[in-house]
């Protein structure tokens, strides 16, 4: 197996994608949204198994997983502890600053930008339509995560304040 430092990397979204969080969504039903209560909630998130299973074959297939969410860094602690206690494997994980309000799609191009001039970014596995659109657009290969039924509470959120 190649040292990490030169597999190819699989960047992959945590919300939506390998996080269960229609749980917590009733956090950002309220006005003012609740986002506090919404990122305290994650720890009580289930996997997906879709999004799991994407995973391990990416694993499988020698790829380093790289996490890159729209959680604010203040989340970093709780994050790190959600993917032990759920076997997912470490990696490097980029976050949002928190001062960060930007849609995802900003963000994130930025960061794969970035990640893209030492690295081999192989997919980008996410389950936001807009960051989908986006890093296509930018010359990334995607994996829409499809697999949680859309949720307009958490897309309107997103694309209005910016915070996952």
């Amino acid at each position: 197996m190649a040292p990490l430092a030169d597999r190819p990397c699989a960047v992959v979204d945590l919300d939506g994608t390998v996080a269960d969080v229609r749980h917590r969504l009733r956090f950002l039903e309220r006005r003012p949204r609740d986002w506090a209560g919404f990122f305290a909630a994650a720890d009580d998130d289930p996997v997906l198994p879709e999004g799991r299973a994407v995973v391990a074959r990416l694993v499988a297939e020698e790829h380093e997983i790289v996490w890159l969410t729209g959680r604010p860094e203040r989340c970093r602690t709780a994050t790190v502890a959600w993917l032990g206690r759920h076997g997912l494997p470490a990696g490097p994980l980029h976050m949002r600053r928190d001062d960060d309000r930007r849609p995802a799609r900003f963000t994130k191009v930025a960061v794969l930008r970035q990640l893209a001039r030492t690295r081999s970014v192989a997919v980008v596995v996410d389950d936001d339509v807009l960051v989908v659109q986006a890093v296509r657009a930018a010359g990334f290969p995607v994996l829409h995560a499809d697999w949680m039924a859309a949720q307009p509470t958490l897309f309107s959120a997103q694309e209005t304040d910016g915070r996952t």
